[in-house]
């Protein structure tokens, strides 16, 4: 009993302090949505389901805020030629890449424990690893790394997070023959995390 009331007195001291903190460091994770994108009319884009998990950090400055963020993350899609002019129908694409968000936020509402916010900010993207399923596409014919933005919305709760964003990369990520359009990646990330500091 006594061992509970200790852990529950350091709780109520410890939640404070690090709703206060103008500095906070964190784990993330958790799902996204992504698929690859281009302009011809002929291609039908599929998107795949996977995760992301990495780490955060948060400098708070009255009412904006600055968050970096780095994390593993996982991406691709699925490309098919409905006129069936490239040398295979269907190209898949699984891509693990390590991301890097730098995000500028306000918080829209600030209620003590309970948070809203709203970011935006540049993201810069290294591919760590490409397996691609077609004839049209190889690890050559995607690059090493692309420059993109994320944008939404997200709250705090106590020492919990959790996030919902849109990701568009702003370059083309194609640099192969047979296709004459710009292929981007676009997705959507919902992730939750917890404040360690």
């Amino acid at each position: 009993m006594k061992k509970i009331a200790i852990v529950l007195l350091f709780t109520s001291f410890l939640i404070p302090a690090m709703a206060q903190s103008p500095i906070n460091l964190g784990l993330k994770g958790g799902y996204s949505n992504s698929k690859l994108v281009t302009d011809m009319n002929a291609i039908n884009e599929g998107s795949v389901d996977n995760y992301h998990v990495g780490a955060f950090a948060r400098v708070t400055l009255g009412r904006i805020y600055i968050q970096p963020e780095a994390y593993y993350s996982s991406k691709g899609g699925t490309l098919e030629d409905m006129t069936n002019s490239l040398p295979e129908a269907v190209n898949s694409f699984d891509l693990k890449t390590i991301d890097v968000p730098v995000l500028f936020g306000i918080n829209v509402v600030d209620k003590g424990v309970l948070k809203v916010r709203a970011n935006a900010g540049p993201l810069f993207s290294f591919f760590t690893d490409k397996k691609l399923n077609g004839n049209s596409f190889n690890d050559d014919t995607i690059k090493d790394n692309y420059f993109g933005w994320q944008y939404g919305v997200g709250a705090d709760f106590m020492f919990l997070t959790l996030d919902v964003r849109m990701e568009n990369s702003s370059g083309d990520l194609y640099s192969g023959p047979y296709i004459d359009s710009d292929v981007r990646s676009k997705s959507v990330v919902v992730s939750l995390g917890i404040k360690l500091l």
